[in-house]
């Protein structure tokens, strides 16, 4: 089947086009007024013709001149700007060109009005854009002929005062009728022009139906219809006949109706009238064959718009289910089918299934099964299997049976083929005596194919669909692994790296909350007493939440034994309203949120045999709660958090075990000297051994300061019991050898009796004396101290030696210089100076630049900065102990 869709459009048009030019053929025939009349023609012609501005100019013997006596526009200042225009005759069509140029529309159509070889007017077409095609022109022409017929009857007082001749009306309805209008008007329409033409009190078109029986398809002011007559006439074979109170003209050749015109006193008509009524029974018979054409070419564009619907929105969806709802759902409506079915092949199986039907009970799929067989056998490239009375077909013979129990009569088979693959069959089953028009059947056949390939590519788009919520759901699943494992890493390596307590807890919360993409996160550990869980690290997503949620989860929770029951099986608590009312405190506050659709999880870090503490887990997002997979999630990281939590409270333990010995080593009280000031920091590293850093102060006889400064190989319980020896060395040899050389060289021999082989220690020893400023500096293979001016001028005291403990025979010689009056000198580890970060160590030059730009700190402060800037050049941990001790000189 093949409809023009433009030829269709154009039929419509046409139609359209002279049923304006009909009407304004009937304003001539009923006597109208002569601008009535000529208003009329210049608004069928504006339509017929597509013109946007048409302009009927009558010819004014008087002046010589055409006066616009009718003009149709859109625009009614137009109308009234051109209304009684007057404009000079022109051949070369200036004066056309010049009101299109004014009017702003580029293109021009001038046609003549003319009576004989009269000339009465001039019709004038304007539009904006594209000439007029020959059809328009036509169109145009023929609204100018009716023009004339008005002009040439028209009286002094404005009125058609005589009739139109028979002969004309009839031609002119003729012209009118060519293209012909919708099936029923058409038929009236013609009835009304020839009862008009011809005088006659009432015409009836007849029309012959398939079994050649006469009836009615319109009449005009007819007031009974016997269809006597017309049998009459038409059985006499003759294009023309008269019979009682009638005439009546056979339509089409051979005849499919009769036009019947009924007289008050029937007469024969004249051979004009007669050759009239000939020409427009031919019309009129031209007109009724369009028209029903057209009827017949809207019926099958409308099928095929139907058709072309039910693949769009096939195509639009590409969900299978949607495609064949739609196709079950309209073809009854193009067909009228009520029983039908489509039934797919599975790609694996090769097994026939319904996959939409409609009507149908009983076994109908294996009657579906057959017509399979007959495609792929004696039926194969049928594009149609038409089968009447299937219970007698011997090629149903096989499933006679069910034929029978589903009550199927006829059967109409269109395999779904999409290249040479049969994938299904669209089957309908209409009531016997029904069959399929040619039309139906190519619609049918062409939406079967159409079909065919909708449901493949639905079924390839829902394969992609699945394939990639496969692929999805995978990625989802690495994902989440991937999370998982980044959170165990960060929680191992926040560990690793720093064996804070502290920063372990702010590690983990902001692990959750990241992980599992929740609201907040707050880990609440037991307090001293064991009889409440306390917050210890709190992360809040949203920093305008903040404030709120810590309100609630900064709040202790009693640790009460329902509480322990409810973890004492190790595994995670969802919340609800009920159960975080009864448990009260900080859970009952979230009792309003949870009744709003938040959920909230606690979730105990457990050891085997301690609960270190729990985790609340916190989503106000009533479409994103906490699920069972989120909460096995939470607990296997919570169990590494568990070790995390319990190796860095050990950690804690030992650290501050360690410190405590190395603290005791270390000076708890400076001796009081006039005119000096002495400040020490000491840090040690995240090492859970005790360092060798050791250092000591001691006010001489003689009124001066004498400081000490060691660094012991190795850490531990061998190192604390060195530092010791180191300390007792300072303290009985520093009074008895209170200059830097001799100092040195008797506490290297007690080193070298007492430390172990391959051990030693570096040791500044250094004095002081607070009225001179003098300074004696002793080294015994340790860094150099530094000696900072007021002014910020950095010198080093480079006094050298080697290590205590490694040659009994050393001697040790001083360097001497002067501390000027607000001046300080900076004692310090190597800890200081090789503290690293990526490689790259602190070094002298950034301690000298930092003491030059600090120099007149009190000497706290400048021991302190020491520190500080050491530490923030590594990022925050030490990487060795470090010890600083700064004099200076008020």
């Amino acid at each position: 089947m093949s409809i023009d869709p433009g030829q269709t459009r154009e039929t419509a048009e046409g139609a359209t086009a002279l049923e304006a030019l009909a009407g304004a053929l009937r304003h001539l025939a009923e006597g109208s007024s002569l601008d009535d009349a000529l208003e009329a023609v210049a608004d069928g012609a504006a339509l017929a013709a597509g013109a946007e501005v048409v302009v009927l100019r009558v010819f004014d013997e008087s002046t010589g001149s055409l006066e616009a006596r009718a003009v149709s526009a859109a625009s009614t200042s137009v109308a009234a700007e051109l209304q009684g225009t007057r404009v000079a005759p022109s051949a070369d069509g200036d004066a056309l060109q010049a009101t299109g140029d004014r009017l702003g529309l580029g293109v021009a159509l001038e046609l003549p009005i003319e009576l004989g070889e009269r000339e009465l007017g001039r019709l004038q077409l304007f539009r904006r854009a594209q000439s007029f095609t020959a059809t328009e022109q036509a169109l145009g022409r023929l609204a100018a002929e009716h023009a004339a017929v008005a002009l040439a009857g028209a009286g002094g007082n404005g009125k058609i005062v005589q009739p139109l001749p028979a002969g004309e009306l009839l031609r002119l309805g003729g012209d009118a009728l060519a293209t012909g209008l919708d099936e029923e008007r058409t038929a009236q329409e013609i009835a009304r022009l020839a009862a008009q033409g011809t005088g006659a009190v009432g015409a009836v078109v007849w029309r012959l139906d398939e079994e050649l029986q006469p009836y009615v398809a319109g009449a005009y002011g007819a007031e009974e219809e016997d269809e006597r007559d017309i049998v009459e006439a038409l059985a006499a074979r003759t294009a023309f006949a008269v019979t009682s109170g009638s005439w009546v003209l056979r339509l089409g050749q051979p005849p499919f109706g009769a036009l019947q015109l009924r007289f008050e006193q029937p007469l024969v008509p004249s051979d004009e009238v007669l050759d009239a009524l000939t020409t427009f029974a031919a019309r009129a018979a031209h007109a009724l064959r369009s028209s029903e054409r057209a009827r017949r070419q809207s019926v099958e564009l409308e099928r095929s718009r139907a058709l072309v619907a039910v693949v769009g929105q096939a195509i639009a969806q590409l969900s299978l289910a949607h495609t064949l709802e739609t196709a079950i759902e309209r073809i009854p409506e193009l067909l009228g089918a009520e029983r039908l079915a489509v039934y797919l092949l599975e790609p694996e199986e090769e097994r026939l299934l319904e996959a939409a039907g409609r009507g149908l009970a009983g076994p109908h799929t294996r009657v579906a099964e057959r017509l399979i067989e007959l495609a792929r056998g004696p039926l194969r490239g049928h594009e149609a299997m038409l089968i009447e009375n299937a219970r007698a077909d011997l090629r149903l013979a096989p499933v006679r049976e069910q034929l029978a129990e589903t009550g199927i009569e006829n059967v109409v088979g269109l395999p779904l083929r999409v290249r040479e693959d049969l994938i299904g069959l669209l089957a309908l089953y209409p009531p016997r005596g029904r069959t399929l028009t040619p039309d139906e059947l190519a619609l049918v056949t062409a939406l079967a194919a159409q079909l065919a390939v909708a449901v493949q590519n639905a079924r390839l788009h829902e394969e992609v669909k699945r394939r990639d919520g496969e692929r999805r759901e995978a990625l989802e699943a690495e994902q989440l692994a991937s999370r998982t494992l980044r959170s165990l890493y960060e929680i191992s390596r926040t560990f690793a790296q720093s064996l804070s307590l502290e920063t372990t807890l702010e590690a983990l919360v902001h692990t959750f909350a990241e992980l599992l993409e929740l609201d907040a996160v707050g880990i609440r550990m037991p307090d001293e007493r064991g009889e409440a869980l306390v917050t210890q690290a709190l992360h809040v997503r949203d920093e305008r939440m903040t404030e709120a949620v810590r309100t609630i989860l900064l709040r202790p929770q009693a640790l009460s034994p329902r509480l322990r029951s409810l973890f004492a099986g190790g595994r995670p608590l969802l919340l609800d309203p009920q159960t975080a009312r009864e448990l009260g405190g900080a859970y009952g506050l979230l009792v309003p949120f949870l009744e709003r659709g938040s959920t909230t999880a606690i979730v105990p870090v457990s050891t085997p045999g301690e609960m270190l503490g729990t985790l609340t887990l916190l989503s106000l997002d009533p479409a994103r709660p906490l699920g069972e997979g989120d909460l096995e999630l939470a607990l296997s990281v919570a169990g590494q958090a568990a070790l995390a939590l319990e190796n860095a409270r050990l950690y804690q333990q030992q650290k501050r075990f360690a410190d405590t010995m190395q603290r005791s080593l270390l000076p708890r009280v400076y001796p009081k000297i006039e005119g000096l000031e002495v400040g020490d920091v000491y840090e040690s590293s995240a090492r859970l051994d005790v360092g060798g850093d050791v250092y000591d102060f001691l006010r001489l006889d003689d009124g001066r300061l004498a400081v000490a400064l060691g660094d012991v190989t190795g850490h531990g319980i061998d190192a604390a019991a060195d530092m010791a020896m180191a300390k007792f060395v300072f303290r009985s040899l520093a009074r008895e050898h209170p200059e830097p050389g001799d100092f040195l060289a008797a506490a290297n021999q007690v080193v070298v009796g007492e430390v172990a082989p391959n051990k030693f220690i570096t040791m500044l020893y250094l004095t002081v004396d607070p009225a001179t400023g003098a300074v004696a500096c002793g080294c015994a293979g340790h860094p150099w101290p530094r000696l900072v001016t007021p002014a910020g001028e950095v010198s080093v005291l480079e006094a050298r030696g080697l290590a205590l403990g490694i040659d009994p025979g050393q001697t040790y010689h001083a360097l001497r210089a002067d501390l000027p009056a607000g001046g300080a000198v900076v004692l310090y580890t190597d800890g200081v100076i090789e503290a690293r970060r990526d490689g790259e160590i602190y070094g002298d030059e950034r301690l000298d630049a930092l003491l030059a730009a600090q120099a007149m700190l009190p000497a706290a402060q400048l021991a302190r900065a020491v520190v500080d800037d050491c530490r923030a050049f590594t990022g925050g941990d030490l990487t060795d102990d470090c010890a600083v001790v700064a004099i200076r000189r008020t």
